[in-house]
């Protein structure tokens, strides 16, 4: 298995130790956030500091004027960050060293301008805006998520281009001391995650907006009423869910197709997603289209666990056999994963030819050993 490591700029220009210990690893590359959401990241082995504190999404190359202005959603310059350049830095820094490089590029998931500009946001059948959730089926949306993907790769030699959250955001993600976990069953969940913006209700053909919306609330109460936390295949009329998923894969697909306009051909696209086509967050649904555009689809194997590598081997079989699956796995989870060499092995042998590895900053001293378990396991996979 091809391993990819998952770092910040700050983790590779501010740990003086950092490329040492990556080429003790014998990972295959370092993925270094270009664009990032909002975080508080620990810093475990900077000698300056405990954490960084990134205030709002931000993007870590500098910020042209001459390809940003007079745009109203643009990025925020991190002046949590030292370098003005700090992701271009990190990036030629693992070049020098001979360690091949990824981008790692965030999306849609951007509360400073979810905030700022609501009007192109994720909006709920209740009328409620997701701040956190920029809609893909907004235009300007679209024309942000390929200038910033021009803006973040220019003059970077990269192994790779990783796509997160390039789709639709919803209900259930992180916001400020999140108080939803657990609350919405799974199909209030995904009914709260259907966009009802003016944008994805004008591509409604044959269903007035307003009683769309209605029905959305009606089976909203009609499921919470019901008290009942499992799945619900019938929570929507099939011809209505049919729409609206129709709705949402179209847009997802061209704010894809922005994405890679921007980029070479020939660049090696890794898509972070999920087999549901219902799934919304930073791995959101792959649309039919999805696999023509990616060498690797990366799954959500966060928890361990037979479920995810039976959802590996559903993506084997789905999946055309020459886009690889690829494993997000973390080292960095509350608790540790049992035994994470036996998991890696697992879903290598289930049909996982890449591991993606969580996190080469965030991982200190107590969970290193978890990183070299998981990558020997990987390297061992035949």
């Amino acid at each position: 298995m091809k391993v990819t490591g998952y770092a910040y700029p700050w983790d590779v220009l501010g740990d003086p130790g950092f490329i040492s210990r990556v080429r003790d690893l014998e990972i295959d590359e370092v993925a270094v956030a270009l664009t990032y959401h909002s975080t508080r990241a620990a810093t475990p082995y900077s000698p300056e500091r405990t954490s960084v504190i990134a205030r709002t999404a931000a993007s870590y190359r500098p910020e042209r004027e001459a390809a940003w202005g007079g745009r109203e959603l643009r990025p925020a310059a991190p002046d949590w960050v030292a370098q003005p350049d700090s992701g271009g830095d990190a990036v030629r820094l693992l070049n020098a060293a001979g360690v091949p490089a990824a981008a790692w590029l965030v999306f849609t998931h951007n509360s400073q301008l979810g905030t700022e500009f609501p009007q192109y946001t994720v909006r709920n059948c209740f009328g409620e805006s997701y701040p956190w959730a920029l809609c893909p089926a907004q235009p300007a949306v679209r024309e942000y998520a390929a200038t910033l993907t021009a803006e973040a790769v220019a003059g970077l030699q990269l192994s790779s281009v990783i796509l997160e959250a390039c789709g639709p955001l919803g209900a259930v993600h992180q916001h400020q001391h999140e108080k939803t976990d657990g609350v919405w069953a799974p199909a209030v969940a995904r009914l709260l995650s259907i966009c009802c913006c003016e944008a994805c209700a004008e591509d409604w053909t044959g269903f007035d907006p307003a009683e769309v919306r209605e029905t959305l609330r009606t089976e909203v109460h009609r499921l919470l009423d019901t008290a009942d936390l499992g799945v619900t295949e019938d929570w929507l009329p099939a011809k209505l869910k049919d729409t609206v998923l129709a709705t949402r894969q179209r847009a997802t697909d061209a704010l894809r197709a922005a994405v890679l306009a921007e980029l070479e051909p020939g660049t090696r696209i890794v898509l972070h997603g999920a087999l549901d086509p219902w799934v919304t967050g930073a791995l959101p649904g792959l649309t039919p289209a999805a696999a023509d555009d990616a060498a690797s689809v990366v799954l959500q194997n966060w928890a361990p666990g037979r479920g995810s590598v039976d959802t590996v081997a559903a993506a084997r079989r789905a999946l055309p056999g020459d886009v690889a699956i690829g494993s997000y796995v973390t080292a960095v989870a509350a608790s540790p994963v049992p035994d994470i060499e036996a998991y890696v092995t697992e879903l290598g042998k289930a049909g996982a030819a890449e591991l993606h590895l969580y996190h080469l900053g965030l991982a200190g001293p107590g969970r290193w050993p978890d990183l070299h378990a998981a990558t020997a396991a990987a390297h061992a996979v035949r």
